[in-house]
């Protein structure tokens, strides 16, 4: 029998993982920096640092503001009907009673998938997509548990917290390619010891290699502990984790066709959706999703 487990718990434990994964990225930001000025010149840490993160802000702001248009245009979207798509309002609407948040606007994409996603910089700005397949093949308890897991996603902020994410990693990127282009039009160090700013320049390239790789994951990191924590979330707002869990039952089960995972839908959108969409079977460091089977488990013993 497995240890029973508690659905507030698992969001606290969640929240705080996610929040120390970003305290990683932003020192990681710090080092880069740090470690570039003084191959460079101590004095440009500031500059640098400013210049990193006004043009990281402004890019990510711009795409933040229209995260909703952007996800719902990639997966060619359409507005559901009321009539049409009776039962997807009607779960949408007892989870925005549950979970005391405004009605988000809902979407339908065509796909035979199982799958949903959120979108939208605040409650007031959410919409919430499903598929034509999620529509189909699920029964009430199930797709509540999946409309629940997105309406989770838009009351903790999630979106909000990846763009966070995001502007730190843009951040990192940016230093890392400043430093490795300006390699070629700099005479770095000339007045300096020569074997040590050699060194210096050595750790400083391999530094700006990996960092942004290192970003990159912790990102991923925190993009499945918002998975767990949205699934928890979830559970609290229904107080029906079989419901979930049998979604993602069916999910798992799924069988796509090589051609249908790479043609549906854009890369960059994985994260967004409840499972992820490329059914890529590997679990690695980076993976977009937590193991299914490990989402399954923690929801039956809550």
């Amino acid at each position: 029998m497995s240890e029973h487990i508690s659905f507030h718990d698992e969001i606290q434990k969640n929240k705080l993982k996610s929040i120390l994964l970003i305290v990683v990225i932003f020192i990681l930001f710090i080092i880069l920096g740090y470690v570039i000025s003084m191959i460079l010149d101590p004095s440009y840490f500031f500059i640098i640092m400013v210049f990193a993160t006004i043009f990281s802000l402004s890019y990510v702001l711009i795409s933040y503001y229209n995260s909703d248009k952007i996800a719902l245009a990639s997966v060619k979207a359409k507005l559901a009907s009321s009539t049409e798509h009776r039962v997807f309002y009607h779960a949408a609407e007892s989870m925005s009673i549950a979970s005391g948040l405004p009605m988000p606007k809902l979407y339908v994409m065509e796909s035979e998938e199982i799958n949903a996603f959120a979108s939208g910089r605040n409650p007031e700005k959410a919409v919430i997509c499903v598929t034509t397949g999620a529509l189909k093949k699920l029964n009430k308890q199930e797709l509540e548990g999946v409309i629940a897991h997105e309406m989770s996603h838009i009351a903790n902020y999630d979106i909000r917290f990846m763009t966070l994410t995001a502007v730190l990693i843009g951040m990192v990127s940016i230093i890392a390619q400043m430093f490795l282009r300006g390699l070629w039009f700099t005479n770095i160090g000339k007045n300096r010891d020569g074997r040590a700013q050699i060194f210096l320049i050595i750790i400083g390239i391999i530094f700006a290699i990996l960092a942004p790789i290192a970003a990159q994951i912790v990102s991923l990191a925190i993009s499945r502990k918002r998975e767990f924590g949205a699934d928890a979330t979830g559970v609290k707002f229904t107080r029906y984790p079989v419901g979930l869990a049998n979604a993602l039952k069916k999910i798992k089960s799924e069988h796509i066709s090589e051609r249908e995972k790479k043609s549906r839908f854009p890369k960059a959108m994985a994260p967004l959706f409840i499972s992820d969409p490329f059914k890529r079977k590997v679990q690695n460091l980076f993976s977009t999703h937590p193991n299914i089977d490990d989402r399954i488990r923690k929801l039956e013993s809550m």
